[in-house]
């Protein structure tokens, strides 16, 4: 006989469902009679949608990256004419990947697709699935999806994708189930969606080594494209493209500040005008000159100038000699690219800076090179201890960027002559477990012969530097005298001061 003092099961099963009922009303902080409609409106897809004639980019707006442009042309055919393709066979990619640093215009490729093809437009971020809640995200891809479906052809452009898109790891480190059961909707979706239907799923990352190679296969993200950071012709031709909008003076030469910036991005360059337009605007000037435009420069590079900062006499003459100790070094040696600017003018991070303007643009380096390089950041500490017979703390970032090239050097470029081609990883691809002690993929005896070898690169270059200085220490002075009074030092400047000195014939940095 059932005891009457025991509830039944089934009134557990009614009162679970009233106290999900009410949790879902407090987390939505809505009243429960909504809470059903404003529930799905909640796990709809937070994509933007831009109809076609509001989409203005188009590849012109893009400088440079033709041959990115060129592969995604074959896109927008497809989608201007889907049959010219459909009746021989083909069919139209479902997904294209665009991986490249911050910066370098994928975003905006993806807007001017849409621009080009005069096609709706989709965009949301990668994070904008993931919620708290289980089974949210997936449920917006399948309205995401729904979306354009009913708007075909168009482009769903996910942004940071690898927010959602990472590897899928079991055991130790676990997994994230919302995350994951949001990836598994979206390739579902990518594959189940037939490829005639017009619709392209165009994603952007910066770190494509994380994404699962479920998502990397041929049939979900079918082309995968590298935006590359933008190269001479490239920077001056994305100069080119935001100069329409700015009233720039005759003395700037795009050209030269195209030289002049190696390593900017598309945003960075972007962001350098508009830093020199605003500049000018305070200055009260019509035009934005040559002057704005280095200020601008120093000021992302280096950070703003301390004009408030005291400085004493003796940190003055420090900075001086430990910036004339890289700059002579790097005159000297045969191969380094040319000195743009010397300043011991104080700026947000630094007391001091060198500025080197390259030739040409570099896609490799020697291992020649790389020890100049050495060489040249251990200039300001050897000139210092020269000087002054002591370290300071000014040669800090120097060393930690010295270490590092020659960590590169022995453990990624194979360069040691002591330990031969080989490469040593930090970990295992794919290393999940976090134990310290098992960290590398290599013994502790090849760790030990690894922090030697770099020990020893860094103390040839070191004893090189302080060889090169004391032959040419007359013009160690000289240069510091000279920052001391004007506090910046032009290239042309620095030839002037050192025309009685020849660079170095050519030289050969053996660590052995």
């Amino acid at each position: 006989m059932e005891n009457p003092g025991l509830i039944p099961s089934w009134a557990w099963v009614f009162l679970g469902g009233v106290a999900v009922f009410i949790l879902l009303s407090l987390v939505l902080n809505l009243k429960p009679a909504s809470v059903p409609s404003q529930f799905f409106s909640f796990v709809r897809a937070r994509a933007r949608f831009i109809r076609p004639e509001e989409v203005e980019v188009r590849f012109k707006d893009v400088g440079d990256i033709e041959e990115v442009k060129e592969e995604l042309w074959e896109i927008v055919e497809f989608l201007r004419d889907p049959q010219k393709f459909i009746r021989l066979g083909g069919r139209m990619p479902k997904g294209v990947l665009l991986m490249g640093p911050p910066g370098t215009g994928k975003t905006l490729l993806a807007k001017a697709i849409a621009g080009e093809a005069g096609v709706p437009f989709f965009s949301i971020s990668g994070s904008d699935f993931v919620e708290m809640f289980v089974g949210v995200g997936a449920a917006r891809v399948r309205d995401l999806f729904a979306q354009a479906k009913k708007h075909s052809p168009c482009i769903i452009f996910i942004d940071e994708i690898d927010a959602v898109g990472r590897h899928r790891v079991a055991g130790a480190g676990g997994g994230h189930e919302e995350r994951e059961q949001t990836l598994n909707q979206l390739l579902v979706e990518m594959d189940g969606f037939d490829s005639q239907e017009g619709i392209i799923v165009v994603a952007a990352t910066n770190r494509p080594d994380i994404l699962d190679p479920a998502l990397l296969r041929p049939g979900r993200f079918d082309r995968r494209i590298t935006v590359p950071p933008p190269d001479l012709k490239g920077r001056e031709a994305i100069l080119r493209v935001h100069a329409r909008k700015i009233q720039l003076a005759e003395d700037v030469d795009l050209t030269r500040l195209a030289k002049s910036t190696p390593g900017f991005t598309g945003a960075d360059l972007a962001n350098l005008l508009n830093e020199a337009a605003i500049l000018a605007a305070r200055s009260g000037k019509e035009r934005v000159d040559l002057e704005d435009i280095e200020k601008a420069k120093d000021k992302i590079l280096l950070g703003r100038e301390r004009k408030g900062i005291i400085i004493s006499e003796e940190e003055k003459q420090l900075a001086a000699y430990h910036e004339a100790g890289h700059a002579l070094i790097a005159y000297l040696l045969p191969g380094m690219d040319p000195i743009y600017k010397i300043s011991i003018i104080p700026r947000s991070h630094t007391l001091g800076v060198v500025q080197q303007l390259p030739v040409d643009e570099r896609h490799v380096y020697s291992r020649e090179y790389l020890l100049k390089r050495i060489m040249t950041l251990l200039g300001g500490r050897v000139a210092e201890e020269y000087v002054f017979g002591e370290a300071s703390t000014g040669a800090g970032d120097d060393l930690e960027k010295a270490t590092e090239i020659a960590r590169k050097m022995v453990c990624e470029w194979g360069m040691s002559k002591r330990l031969g081609p080989l490469v040593f990883p930090q970990r295992e691809p794919g290393y999940v477990n976090r134990n310290p002690a098992d960290i590398r993929a290599y013994s502790e005896k090849t760790a030990q012969e690894i922090d030697e070898e770099i020990r020893r690169i860094i103390h040839r270059c070191y004893t090189k530097d302080c060889e090169i200085l004391a032959r040419y220490i007359k013009y160690l002075h000289l240069l510091a005298e000279a920052l001391l009074e004007e506090e910046t030092i032009d290239g042309e400047t620095l030839k002037e001061l050192l025309r009685d000195v020849e660079p170095l014939g050519d030289i050969r940095i053996d660590e052995d």
